[in-house]
């Protein structure tokens, strides 16, 4: 499995998503309400670039006539035909269980430049409070 930095965390704020190529692949980043989830950018009906498409919410179950929404942010609608894919999970909504596209997954690290400074703590020596103020985030394909 591959380790592929893509950038700083601060580049990639909640709402927003990124589309680059990772091996070759074109792979689509997106922010979740501060959580980072990785989907290939392929379509599974007929290969459109999917994470080119909007992202947005979607109605939920509910009483008749009545009409919820919610989950905004969450799903990924193809720009050609209208398929809607959970960001979460990648599992399509009218069919999770057979139809679903590709996700990687995706981890937030420190940046080891903000971490240089830091020594190996001993037991005998006066420790401080170290905080992580540069982060990177990473795609594991």
């Amino acid at each position: 499995m591959g380790r592929h930095v893509i950038g700083a965390a601060a580049d990639l704020p909640p709402g927003t998503n990124r589309i680059l190529t990772v091996e070759g692949r074109s792979v689509g980043v997106f922010n979740v309400s501060g959580t980072y989830y990785a989907l290939k950018n392929s379509c599974p009906h007929q290969g459109a670039p999917l994470c080119a498409g909007k992202v947005t919410g979607m109605t939920l179950p509910s009483e008749p006539g009545q009409y919820l929404y919610g989950r905004e942010g969450e799903i990924l609608r193809c720009p050609w035909h209208g398929w809607e894919f959970d960001i979460q999970n990648g599992k399509s909504i009218f069919d999770p269980h057979k139809c679903l596209v590709k996700t990687y997954q995706v981890a937030v690290e420190a940046d080891a430049d903000a971490d240089a400074d830091v020594e190996e703590e001993s037991p005998s020596v006066e420790t401080y409070e170290v905080k992580v103020e540069e982060a990177k985030v990473v795609v594991y394909i």
